[in-house]
């Protein structure tokens, strides 16, 4: 496979889309935990000059996705079970938080959208299908922090779960989680189509400790 030829010259326009591309490849298993990022390799694979490639590098490292080598360039940082669960523990307050506030300002337009997913995660469930019901979850955390209008909140979530993604991919498929998770989706949908904010932060709550727990089984 041939690529574009680059130069050392950087569009400052694309470095968040180089940032985002090196991000997914690393959130979707191409690169694995503590494989080196050659900046060489990385500009040949992603058409983008090397400078570009060490800016996106530089923000991944802020992210908490890379950690940068000194004197040998940057590798994928591996997260240990212990700050998964610090991860969880800090997602619980924010999770919850936008919970509340998603029960506060949902709209008679969100609620029939939220009925819609709740449906599909039920049938998602029905056929076995986990690969759909990950990405409905998915699809779920990122309504909630939208209907939350909760920007700072919003950001920091987006941080810590790209740190825990890989052990948020181990948990979707461990023996029986789907059949316990599930419901646990749908407490939080009904609470929130409720406008019940005490019911919504508790389900929230109650969903993400049962995660932690999961977590320690696994170290």
């Amino acid at each position: 496979m041939t690529f574009p030829s680059v130069t050392d010259e950087v569009d400052p326009s694309a470095r968040p889309e180089l940032a985002a591309q090196i991000r997914d490849a690393i959130l979707g298993g191409e690169f694995a935990p503590h494989q080196r990022l050659i900046e060489a390799d990385l500009s040949e694979r992603f058409a983008s000059p090397r400078a570009a490639v060490r800016t996106a590098l530089l923000t991944l490292a802020g992210e908490g996705l890379v950690e940068r080598l000194p004197n040998r360039g940057a590798r994928v940082r591996a997260i240990t079970v212990d700050e998964a669960v610090e991860i969880v523990e800090v997602r619980m307050g924010l999770e919850s938080l936008c919970a509340r506030k998603a029960a506060e300002r949902v709209d008679d337009d969100d609620i029939e959208g939220l009925r819609v997913l709740r449906s599909d995660i039920e049938q998602a469930i029905a056929l076995g299908d986990l690969v759909g019901y990950s990405r409905l979850n998915q699809e779920l955390d990122r309504r909630l922090r939208e209907l939350s209008g909760h920007a700072t909140a919003s950001q920091l979530l987006e941080r810590l779960r790209a740190q825990s993604a890989r052990h948020q991919f181990r948990l979707a498929f461990h023996p029986g989680r789907a059949a316990q998770s599930a419901p646990e989706h749908i407490a939080i949908i009904d609470a929130i189509v409720a406008r019940d904010p005490d019911a919504a932060e508790s389900a929230t709550r109650r969903h993400l400790a049962g995660i932690v727990d999961i977590l320690r089984s696994l170290d």
